[in-house]
């Protein structure tokens, strides 16, 4: 009767032995098919990541080109615009020197002509030049501003305010909005 009871004991062992493979098979393909579950969203998260970097990047790329094209715009804007200013730096000296020129013609009929002369191509350079873009500033009575203008001496006045600009010696002159030479003035002190 022992020997019945403990081949019972043994059969029953194996029965559950049996029965409980087929729990840890399906256990262990349930863990295998979570942990692949698992292995794939980590993929798709480090590719989510990689996708937003490259997005990141090509949003720079593209805002960095923007700001090249309008600074190279601005550029090109202004070359063209200041594009004759050596030319004109080059002329003003003869404007002074017209000016002079017409400042002391003497008097006589042949002077008269000649004046005349000078005082059409002078103003036929002055347009050109205007056109251009190039003005004389006025100076005189205005209060004096080392942007514009170049003291040279300082002089008692009682016609002017202190800091005022009494006299001026030569020209200054602005192409555009850009000082091209400032004026040489005399200030009240």
């Amino acid at each position: 009767m022992k020997e019945e009871q403990s081949f019972a004991a043994e059969e029953q062992e194996t029965t559950a032995a049996e029965s409980q493979e087929p729990v840890n098979e399906a256990g262990a393909a349930e863990a295998q098919a979570e942990e692949m579950v698992d292995q794939e969203q980590g993929e798709i998260a480090r590719l989510t990541a990689e996708a937003e970097e490259h997005q990141q990047r090509l949003i720079r790329a593209q805002a960095d080109f923007d700001n090249f094209r309008r600074r190279t715009q601005k550029e090109k804007e202004e070359l063209a615009k200041y594009a004759s200013m050596k030319l004109i730096t080059e002329l003003v000296p003869v404007i002074d020197n017209f000016e002079r020129a017409m400042a002391t013609v003497p008097e006589g009929t042949e002077s008269e002509s000649f004046s005349k002369g000078i005082q059409m191509i002078f103003r036929q350079l002055e347009s050109v030049l205007n056109n251009e873009g190039l003005t004389a500033m006025e100076t005189v009575g205005q209060p004096f501003n080392p942007e514009f203008h170049q003291a040279i001496m300082q002089v008692e006045s009682d016609e002017y305010e202190e800091g005022t600009v009494v006299e001026e010696v030569q020209k200054g002159y602005m192409l555009k909005d850009k000082v091209l030479r400032p004026a040489m003035v005399k200030v009240s002190s």
